[in-house]
């Protein structure tokens, strides 16, 4: 019994889960109308007839029937920075921190997509760091290619899936992306996982704090991590609720769906704003549901990576 629970958890880890991702979205690229685009960005050319086969991705082929060529002349030698926000309204819904509860919570999805990210990256030989915060930056691991870096990585979103203390973890967002901004040394792309709840500080210190990473010549993608049927729409039973604010423990006794036109006009206000201010600074903004997978925060990563190699 030992040995099949070590295999179970060896085929259900982090790293395997994000090569399936990572492998399957090329795949499915190889096949869209991003095609060419998805080929210059993976680091593959099209196979010229006559040519050595050293190099051939059989593995691409198997999937696609179209042979292309891995190209390893060139390092892009992009450094990327993921900022994974570890509040305690990032264990929102509550119920599914495990691996095998599936992408239910916010946090379980942010670290399943930076881990995915750092395959993406490590397959074009770049560089990836991990930064996490909740009151204060608690991790900051630089950006390195080596893979016994990413395992550490790894092992640290392990540790944020399987967290079962979730509660009263505040959030300095603020605070956080200063020190970010101050301790990466190089021009890197710094990729932001949060819900943006954060009470204690005002929108205006947010937006210079994302304006400091552009002062010091980062280029910025921020993942609005939520649950949009929950969070947005309010899709609660027609009754009264006990909510709970995860980060203060105070408590709001409501009907939401007597609140819900003037709430939904308050978070399409507040998105509104950030949308807005981001790309006033150059940051490219997305709001993310953790019910629609990865696809969407790929595409934006290729957006953002095809404008930074023009």
């Amino acid at each position: 019994m030992p040995i099949n629970q070590n295999l179970s958890r060896q085929y259900s880890s982090l790293e395997l889960f994000a090569r399936g991702v990572v492998e399957g979205f090329l795949t499915g690229l190889h096949r869209s109308p991003y095609h060419g685009f998805s080929v210059e960005f993976s680091e593959h050319r099209a196979y010229n007839t006559g040519e050595s086969t050293k190099n051939v991705d059989w593995k691409l082929f198997g999937k696609t029937e179209r042979l292309f060529v891995k190209k390893y002349e060139e390092e892009t030698n992009l450094r990327c920075q993921l900022v994974i926000d570890n509040s305690s309204s990032m264990y929102f819904p509550v119920g599914a921190t495990g691996r095998d509860a599936g992408m239910r919570n916010k946090i379980d999805f942010a670290a399943h997509a930076a881990a995915s990210f750092m395959f993406l990256l490590k397959t074009q030989r770049d560089a990836s760091g991990l930064s996490i915060y909740n009151e204060k930056l608690n991790i900051h691991l630089p950006a390195k290619v080596a893979n016994s870096h990413q395992q550490l990585m790894m092992q640290e979103l392990d540790k944020l899936i399987e967290n079962v203390d979730v509660n009263n973890q505040k959030t300095n967002t603020v605070q956080a992306l200063h020190e970010i901004a101050e301790n990466i040394p190089r021009r890197s792309l710094v990729i932001l996982f949060s819900d943006l709840f954060d009470s204690a500080t005002d929108k205006e210190e947010l937006f210079l704090a994302l304006q400091h990473l552009r002062y010091n010549q980062h280029e910025v993608i921020v993942f609005n991590v939520t649950d949009q049927a929950l969070e947005y729409e309010l899709k609660f039973e027609n009754r009264p609720h006990t909510f709970v604010d995860m980060e203060t423990g105070e408590k709001l006794n409501l009907n939401p769906s007597q609140l819900k036109k003037q709430y939904q006009q308050a978070t399409e206000k507040f998105e509104r704003e950030l949308s807005v201010r981001c790309g006033q600074f150059g940051i490219d903004y997305n709001l993310i549901d953790i019910q629609k997978g990865f696809s969407p925060l790929f595409l934006a990563y290729l957006a953002k990576r095809s404008k930074m190699t023009r």
